[in-house]
């Protein structure tokens, strides 16, 4: 059985659209949502989101190959080349049949869509772009990174809603440890910052209206809480068999040593009121890692900021680690970058592995007042330099797909 390392990493997000910068500013606290300026939110409920700033698709991709990609396929494809690039692998090398993409997306191309939908109202059938269901599909992303890279190996894109990330990775780690596979791109792509998208969401009464505090308007575990903030990213990781990461000598970030995934059963959009699915999630991921609970050093967790969404989880940690829940410490990164939907899993992957990496953990922001159904330690604020060996990673979709993956510190025994 093939041992599991991350190589390299990439990330488009609204704190950054490197890794090094996304990190410095996710330890400082700094929060990434803003009013929008991106659309015309004056008829919208919620006006706020966090979005990708400084992205230039035509710069890095050309003009003509960046108008053939959905701008969710345009994050994918960047962080990726990142990710890739950070691993230092040499594509000449690699054996193109044991090398493959599992990155998905939850929503997909719907700005393309929406402006294809406008110009057959406008002009007719005839203006309508032959390149919109390729452009629309949510496949395209894992399509676009393998056609660039030459990755002829298996390619899958899940579609587990918010759980997307967490999924790729997990059920990559899964093939590579099978040994199906050397190297797998996994992750998730997300950019559904449309009118659409905020009015369904506002009108399900899920977002955040706090539009006159942006920046603290996501608010994990927070009793005063009102929904999530819409953001929009990718977060791609590059997952390698240890003994291929290690006849190229490369700096591993962490191991993938788990992956639970379960279902709620329950409902299309809530979540499980006692958590029941996310539970389940957990403790498979780790059954499938071989540890105990009281192993486990950090939790970075699913925390969309919905009233029965934080609550749910905090109960569902409760139910597994039982009294050690109050002496592991609990990390919500969307209180900073919002809720990236299919991306989010991946982002939240890669700052849990630079986490381990680093001893440090990521502050819950914006947690002032506290839910005595949210009583655990959640990191409030400031964030903590801690000696970190295993972490966990939560992910939880519409739909009630739940997705958990463990990772842990990367120590090299050759020595």
């Amino acid at each position: 059985m093939e041992r599991v390392v991350i190589t390299g990493m990439g990330v488009i997000s609204p704190l950054g659209n490197d890794v090094e910068t996304f990190w410095n500013r996710l330890v400082q606290g700094e929060s990434g949502i803003t009013l929008m300026d991106t659309l015309d939110a004056s008829k919208l409920k919620a006006k706020i989101a966090g979005i990708v700033r400084d992205f230039d698709a035509d710069s890095q991709f050309g003009k003509r190959e960046a108008r053939r990609m959905d701008r969710f396929c345009q994050f994918a494809l960047a962080a990726a080349s990142q990710a890739l690039e950070d691993s230092g692998i040499s594509l000449d090398q690699v054996d193109r049949e044991r090398f493959g993409v599992y990155v998905g997306s939850g929503i997909g191309g719907i700005q393309t869509l929406l402006e294809q939908n406008a110009l057959l109202d406008k002009r007719g059938p005839d203006r309508v772009s032959p390149t919109l269901v390729p452009m629309m599909i949510s496949n395209m992303a894992a399509a676009m990174i393998s056609i660039e890279f030459g990755a002829i190996g298996p390619t899958l894109s899940p579609v587990t809603a918010c759980s997307i990330g967490n999924t790729a990775i997990g059920e990559a780690a899964r093939l590579i440890r099978s040994g199906g596979a050397d190297i797998i791109i996994a992750g998730g792509a997300e950019a559904a910052i449309t009118e659409l998208s905020l009015a369904s969401f506002g009108n399900a009464k899920a977002l955040s209206t706090r539009n006159k505090e942006p920046q603290r308007a996501s608010r994990p575990f927070d009793a005063e809480r009102d929904g999530f903030v819409m953001a929009e990213g990718a977060g791609i990781l590059v997952l390698e068999s240890l003994s291929h990461a290690l006849k190229r000598n490369v700096r591993i970030y962490a191991e993938v040593i788990g992956y639970g995934a379960s279902s709620d059963a329950y409902h299309m959009v809530a979540t499980h009121p006692e958590g029941i699915g996310a539970y389940q999630a957990m403790k498979s991921a780790l059954l499938d890692a071989g540890i105990c609970p009281d192993e486990v050093d950090v939790i970075s967790a699913h925390a969309t900021s919905t009233e029965i969404g934080d609550k749910s989880e905090t109960a569902a940690i409760k139910k597994l680690f039982e009294k050690s829940a109050y002496e592991i410490p609990v990390t919500a990164n969307k209180s900073m970058i919002g809720h990236m939907l299919g991306a989010a899993g991946g982002v939240e992957a890669i700052a849990l592995a630079k986490s381990l990496q680093e001893g440090i953990i990521p502050p819950t922001i914006n947690y002032e007042h506290q839910d005595p159904d949210c009583d655990l330690d959640y990191v409030p604020n400031t964030a903590r330099k801690k000696n970190l060996k295993i972490g966990i990673s939560n992910s939880f979709g519409f739909g009630g797909h739940n997705a958990v993956i463990v990772l842990k510190a990367y120590e090299d025994n050759r020595r």
